[in-house]
């Protein structure tokens, strides 16, 4: 325990950080469709590259990174503000970077779970029903993990220079 309290200064620097890590609304909406934009070009073009794209689930998958990099931007936004607030340019860099890479590997992981368990229901046990339970949290489990070792490397090595772009943006915009 400290020998004192926290003054009305911290109080209001937090606050202040608070208010300030609440984007315009123009640049959540506007920069989510870019960045899923954007995103979903990179893994087109990552994926022609690897021969890996077949014609009948393009538009599927292409979707699922889409959605996934456009909520990661706006989960991402608040975060990177929130962190990056009165801070140098390597700090605002660093938050940027790993917010943005890591809400959006998070989102398209959890978008690929729910599309993996979508497919797997029909042969699950009723809902609420413990081995349920258990069938739900492995079969996400295994769709996130299956995500992380398969649908990453879709983002390289455009989406890293998309990324390390956007950060730097981020990092020199002024505070």
């Amino acid at each position: 325990m400290t020998p004192f309290p926290p003054g009305p200064r911290a109080a209001s620097g937090f606050r202040a950080r608070l208010a300030a890590s609440r984007p315009p609304i123009a640049e959540w909406l506007i920069g989510a469709l870019l960045w899923g934009f954007l995103i979903a070009l990179s893994v087109t073009f990552s994926a022609y590259g690897l021969h890996r794209l077949p014609a009948n689930h393009k538009t599927i998958v292409l979707g699922l990174y889409f959605t996934g990099a456009a909520l990661g931007w706006i989960a991402a936004l608040p975060l990177i503000r929130f962190a990056s607030h009165s801070r140098t340019q390597e700090t605002r860099f660093a938050a940027a970077f790993l917010f943005l890479a890591g809400s959006t590997a998070a989102f398209t992981a959890l978008l690929f779970a729910l599309q993996y368990r979508h497919f797997y229901a029909q042969w699950h046990e009723p809902f609420g029903t413990r081995i349920w339970l258990f069938q739900f949290a492995f079969t996400s489990a295994s769709a996130v993990y299956q995500f992380a070792v398969l649908g990453i490397r879709h983002y390289l090595p455009f989406g890293l220079i998309l990324l390390i772009a956007a950060s730097i943006l981020h990092a020199r915009r002024s505070r």
